[in-house]
């Protein structure tokens, strides 16, 4: 509504002037009143050309702004796998996950079917398949996180002394079945200070699918089990163009 406006406006202006120099200004000043005009159209034309590409360049920063911030929402989600992986749940302890890194090891394990004999009773022996799991090494955790700024994962990139916030949770997924949860979010009004009120405002109420939803960005759920972020595919299509 605000570029229609300033499109009216400049119609209106336009025929304003043009009136006022048909009617009442005399013909040896009317080089006066081409020159308002003239500098009216340059300011209007200018005032539109940014009401267009103000949403433009603001969509821009703010994908910018994100894929930085998604990038370390991935890396917290990884740590907290392979946290699960080892201890069965998750964390909310940022220093100790970033310590679980450092030091832990994760388990390789070999699995392997063997058949044993079982008896049924009456003289009934049956084969039985049983699967083995058997521990065959152990490989360090750092190991999925070479070239990853792990150690500064939970700062917020491009807002200057902001973490992370990162909560731990559990979910009956079906009847006597509970499981861990984790969610890493951080809000969108922080990650976009300074830039346009108003299109900030409609960036906080994004329900597109092309866009992230909501006023986070953010990473796992404390109400279902998942961990996927809430962004749209695409921020994860940037990450396999740069690997490959």
């Amino acid at each position: 509504m605000g570029l229609i406006g300033m499109i009216l406006a400049a119609v209106l202006v336009a025929v304003l002037i043009a009136i006022v120099v048909v009617k009442y200004l005399p013909l040896k000043l009317r080089w006066i009143a081409s020159l308002l005009l003239l500098a009216s159209t340059v300011f209007l034309v200018y005032k539109i050309y940014n009401g267009i590409m103000e949403p433009i360049n603001f969509n821009k920063i703010k994908v910018k702004k994100f894929a930085k911030v998604v990038e370390k929402l991935k890396i917290i989600r990884d740590a907290e796998v392979k946290y699960n992986e080892v201890f069965g749940k998750y964390t909310k302890d940022k220093a100790g996950l970033i310590k679980f890194i450092d030091t832990a090891q994760l388990a390789l394990t070999q699995t392997k079917t063997i058949v044993e004999k079982e008896d049924r009773g009456g003289g009934i022996i049956i084969d039985v398949e049983k699967k083995i799991v058997d521990t065959i090494g152990y490989e360090p955790v750092l190991k999925y996180f070479k070239d990853k700024d792990y150690q500064n994962m939970f700062a917020v990139p491009g807002v200057p002394n902001k973490e992370f916030d990162l909560e731990i949770g559990t979910v009956e997924k079906v009847q006597g079945l509970v499981v861990p949860t984790f969610m890493a979010k951080t809000e969108k009004k922080d990650i976009l200070k300074g830039m346009d009120e108003s299109l900030v405002k409609l960036e906080l109420e994004a329900l597109a699918t092309d866009q992230i939803k909501g006023e986070y960005v953010s990473v796992g759920s404390l109400d279902e089990v998942t961990t996927g972020g809430n962004w749209p595919p695409f921020y994860d299509k940037k990450e396999s163009a740069k690997k490959q």
